[in-house]
């Protein structure tokens, strides 16, 4: 199977919250939406957006960007290309700064960083600092 990496198309880095973070709802991608996320394979890194909506941008070393459409359900995170889909284990948010390494369906192995990440909502009925 032709991975989508052959094609620059790559994913992010997953990472575990403290149990506190994990007791707010989640929404799988939420944390990364609109961030950087840096993917290495076979010494290759690219930079992967997740756009709100779905869709995916992949910016190569070289400065091409491939565009695509991204989903995250059932445990996994997944990116397509229109020509091809290859998805990632995805059971926790992403976490900045923190590398993990995972294999995605098409048997390819990637160190995922993402540089930042996006606040969790704040929890449910909590007010802004002036109450409201």
């Amino acid at each position: 199977m032709r991975t989508l990496l052959s094609v620059s198309l790559a994913v992010v880095a997953l990472g575990a919250l403290p149990a506190a973070a994990l007791a707010q709802a989640w929404t799988p991608g939420s944390e990364i939406v609109g961030q950087s996320v840096q993917v290495t394979t076979n010494g290759v890194t690219n930079t992967v957006y997740l756009d709100a909506g779905g869709a995916a941008r992949i910016v190569t070393p070289g400065g091409n960007t491939v565009p695509g459409t991204w989903t995250a359900a059932n445990g996994q995170l997944c990116l397509n290309n229109g020509t091809a889909q290859e998805c990632w284990p995805y059971s926790a948010p992403f976490q900045a700064g923190q590398p993990v390494t995972l294999t995605s369906s098409c048997n390819s192995t990637s160190t995922w960083l993402a540089a930042s990440t996006n606040a969790p909502p704040p929890p449910a009925g909590q007010r802004g600092e002036r109450g409201r």
